[in-house]
């Protein structure tokens, strides 16, 4: 707490490890303004021990660096430092992961680029605020809670999107403060560095009193709607009769572009609820509500979808919807590979190589049976392949063994096996 270390800053060397000491270090509201921890698999960190061993120097007294002490140490920083880092990442967003396999120079320049990072940062806000000028407070270690309480007009809605397009721009949902700036005591989020730099350059512009449009009322803000809380707003219905606004309104209020929401993607807003087809429709929903929430529907509504059950068709329809596209792929295989096994008609052989082919790719079948026809389709194929090698290997005049190829007689003989043999279970 002396002077000395408050301006010029001191390092603390392995510490906290554990969640007691790190509770000791928030309760005296001791915050490191950056926080290292050294990457090392555990493999490493003996290896080095065993070097160190063989480099040093006798000594009268005994090192706390025995295999047994550092293996003790070593687990217990691995039980603890998920809790530390995931608390000072969220709490602070000072944590700092530098990966401790190069050498100690190239250790040595990474934890230099970061602490000058960091202080340059620190720097820029200071200068910033002494002139009442809007500053950055990305790498301040501000605590969500601190942020919360400081927020301006606009909560953690953008200013800039707000006064330049009318736009509701929801920053809330990534608790970064990359795009965070202060000014006049208050914090405001921005959407992107574009927003953040306009806004540093002129914030008067985007808060009161000259900024051109206020943040609506909460109950005039659109809220995002779970699946459950869709349910419980029963019996109220969806307006447009769950047609997506945004695609109709996009799509200029055309016919065709009448497409059905997905209940996935529910707002609320007015009172009123609405259905989008996608998150990208939701997201603009949310942004720009006053350009989706006041239209009506034509008087010529598309008919509605209603699910058809498969069983429900006549045979033609059924083979259609349920069987068309696996045998057109079985089909076409079969067209492409031309199939005849030895001693059955080529007939034969496409019906047996299709009905192969669509147990290898019935995606309702298990992984278990889809991988068993496929390597009983991989066998019929080779079979099949045995006319054609042999075809171009035989000739009218009887060669010599040693002159044949060096498989010829394995095949002839796999060939002439085939003949009282059940082509699949054989």
């Amino acid at each position: 707490m002396e002077s000395v270390c408050n301006t010029a800053g001191v390092v603390i060397d392995g510490y906290p490890t554990t969640e007691h000491q790190m509770n000791l270090l928030e309760k005296r509201s001791v915050i490191p303004m950056i926080i290292l921890e050294l990457v090392v698999p555990s493999k490493e960190i003996f290896k080095r021990l065993m070097v160190e061993k063989k480099s040093e120097e006798s000594l009268p007294y005994p090192l706390h660096n025995s295999a047994q002490i550092i293996a003790v140490r070593n687990a217990k920083y691995r039980k603890n430092v998920e809790v530390i880092r995931q608390y000072y990442q969220e709490q602070h967003q000072n944590w700092y992961m530098i990966d401790g396999f190069h050498s100690k120079w190239w250790v040595w320049n990474e934890v230099v680029k970061n602490v000058q990072m960091v202080n340059k940062y620190m720097q820029t806000y200071l200068e910033r605020i002494k002139e009442g000028k809007a500053a950055c407070i990305d790498k301040l270690c501000i605590t969500p809670q601190e942020l919360l309480s400081r927020l301006g007009e606009f909560g953690q809605f953008c200013p800039v999107s707000l006064a330049e397009a009318q736009e509701l721009f929801d920053c809330s949902v990534s608790s970064s403060l990359e795009f965070a700036a202060e000014f006049r005591g208050h914090y405001y989020k921005m959407s992107s560095q574009e927003k953040l730099n306009k806004f540093l350059e002129n914030p008067e512009l985007y808060v009161p009193p000259l900024a051109p449009h206020p943040l609506p009322t909460d109950d005039m803000l659109p809220k995002r709607l779970t699946p459950s809380e869709l349910k419980s707003r029963f019996p109220k219905s969806a307006e447009l009769q769950g047609y997506c606004p945004v695609t109709y309104q996009d799509g200029k209020q055309r016919y065709e572009a009448l497409v059905p929401g997905n209940t996935d993607y529910a707002v609320e807003y007015r009172d009123h609820i609405y259905i989008c087809e996608s998150n990208e429709k939701l997201q603009k929903f949310l942004r720009s509500p006053m350009k989706y929430w006041n239209q009506k529907l034509p008087n010529k509504l598309p008919p509605l979808r209603e699910p058809i059950l498969l069983t429900s068709l006549p045979l033609p329809g059924y083979l259609e919807q349920g069987t068309a596209t696996a045998l057109i792929k079985a089909m076409n295989a079969a067209g492409c590979l031309k199939p005849k096994f030895p001693f059955l008609s080529v007939r034969r052989s496409a019906l047996l190589y299709m009905a192969l082919h669509l147990k290898a790719f019935n995606p309702r079948s298990s992984e278990y049976t889809r991988k068993k026809y496929k390597k009983k389709m991989e066998q019929f194929v080779e079979r099949c392949e045995l006319i054609t090698y042999l075809g171009a290997k035989m000739t009218r005049k009887y060669k010599e063994p040693q002159f044949r190829a060096i498989d010829f007689d394995h095949k002839l003989q796999s060939f002439l096996s085939l003949r009282n043999v059940d082509p699949i279970n054989g």
